[in-house]
C-alpha cells in the first residue's frame, strides 16, 4: 500500500534552538531530502515558534514554498479558548493547512477539563467548518483515550477529529495499544515517536523520555499496522531525542500498564546522551545538534524499514537517493 511520511518541526528542535540560519526554509529542505510529502510545523508561541514570526508575508511565503515543493501542510497550536482558535483556524486558512492541532490547557479534574475542552471546540467548530480546515484534538499528556473519545464524540462534528500520539497516553499511564484502540474512530492524524520510562530515582520523578525511534519499548509495528488497516495513509515522523515529561499528577496505572514491563519498562542508568537525555541544559548547543541530528537520522532510517515490512511504498522508500 503507498503512504506518505511526513515530519514534525519538534524533530529538529535542537536545529531551530542552536544551529545559525536554520529556519522554517532549512526545514522544508531537509524533509525533501529525506524525500518526505510533507511537514508539521509548530507555531506554538507568541511568535509562531518554528515558522519564526507572525507576518502576513511569512505566511505567505511558506504557502507558496510549499505548493511549488508539492508539499502538504498541518499546524499546531495549543489551547482550545475560543477566540485563540478562531486566530489559529484563520492563520491555518492562510498557509493553506489542512488540520490544525491543539490541546487543552484546561485546569481540574479530567471531568472538568473534558466539559471545558468540549464546549471551546463546540463553539469553533462554524469557523473551522467554513475555512475548510480539520481541528484535531491530541492525547497530549491530559486524557485517556475514552476520555478524548468522549470529547469528540459528544461534539459529533465532521471537522473536528483526533490526533493520536503513539507515547503520550503513558503520561496518565494508560497502554498505548488501549488509547488507540478507544479514539481509532477519530484519528485523523498520528505522531509515530519512541519513548522508555525512567524511575523517579533516577530523574527526580516517575518521567517519560523520548528517544530515537526504534530504540524505545513503545509497540511500533503494532500501532502502524492498526493504524494502516483502519485505512490511515498519512503518517508523521517526529523524532523526540532529549524530550521528558512526568507522568501526571493523580494518575494511577490503567488495566494492562505495570510499571517496569512492556511498553512501561525500565531505562537502566547510566544513560548514553545519543540515546537519552533528560536535562539538555547540560551539553554544549553544538553537541545538542549533531546527537540530534544522529539520532533523527538513526531514527528514519529505522521507521522507513519497519514501514516496507509492513508492505507499505512510497517517494520516502530507502534505496531511492537521499
Amino acid at each position: 500500500m503507498k503512504i506518505d511520511l511526513t515530519i514534525h518541526s519538534f524533530s529538529l528542535t535542537q536545529h531551530f534552538r542552536h544551529s545559525p540560519g536554520f529556519d522554517a526554509d532549512a526545514y522544508i529542505d531537509l524533509a525533501l531530502a529525506h524525500r518526505l510529502q510533507g511537514i508539521s510545523l509548530s507555531l506554538n508561541d507568541a511568535n509562531f515558534r518554528h515558522l519564526g514570526g507572525r507576518e502576513p508575508e511569512r505566511m505567505d511565503r511558506l504557502r507558496q514554498r510549499l505548493e511549488r515543493d508539492g508539499m502538504t501542510l498541518e499546524v499546531d497550536t495549543s489551547g482550545t479558548e475560543p477566540d485563540h482558535l478562531r486566530r489559529m483556524i484563520a492563520v491555518a486558512e492562510r498557509v493553506g493547512a489542512g488540520s490544525l492541532r491543539t490541546y487543552t490547557r484546561h485546569p481540574g479534574t479530567p471531568a472538568q477539563m473534558a466539559s471545558a475542552t468540549a464546549r471551546d471546540l463546540a463553539a469553533v467548530m462554524p469557523d473551522a467548518a467554513k475555512a475548510g480546515v480539520v481541528l484535531v484534538l491530541e492525547n497530549h499528556e491530559d486524557f485517556t483515550g475514552p476520555e478524548l473519545a468522549g470529547i469528540v464524540g459528544s461534539i459529533g462534528h465532521p471537522n473536528l477529529r483526533i490526533l493520536y500520539d503513539y507515547g503520550n497516553s503513558q503520561m496518565v499511564l494508560e497502554d498505548p495499544e488501549a488509547a488507540l484502540a478507544a479514539v481509532l474512530p477519530y484519528v485523523h492524524s498520528v505522531h509515530v515517536k519512541d519513548h522508555v520510562m525512567v524511575r523517579a530515582e533516577d530523574a527526580g520523578a516517575l518521567t517519560v523520555a523520548g528517544v530515537p525511534m526504534g530504540e524505545g519499548a513503545l509497540p511500533i509495528r503494532r500501532l502502524t499496522e492498526t493504524l494502516l488497516q483502519q485505512g490511515l495513509r498519512r503518517l508523521t515522523f517526529e523524532n523526540v531525542w532529549a524530550y521528558s515529561a512526568p507522568i501526571r499528577s493523580g494518575r494511577t496505572p490503567l488495566a494492562g500498564v505495570t510499571l517496569g514491563q512492556g511498553s512501561f519498562r525500565w531505562q537502566q542508568p547510566p544513560f548514553d546522551p545519543w540515546h537519552l537525555i533528560l536535562d539538555p541544559s547540560r551539553f554544549p548547543p553544538s553537541d545538542l545538534v549533531a546527537m540530534e541530528k544522529a539520532a533523527l537520522e538513526r531514527g528514519m532510517a529505522w521507521f522507513k524499514n519497519e514501514l516496507l515490512a509492513l508492505g507499505c511504498t512510497g517517494d520516502w522508500s530507502p534505496g531511492q537517493a537521499e
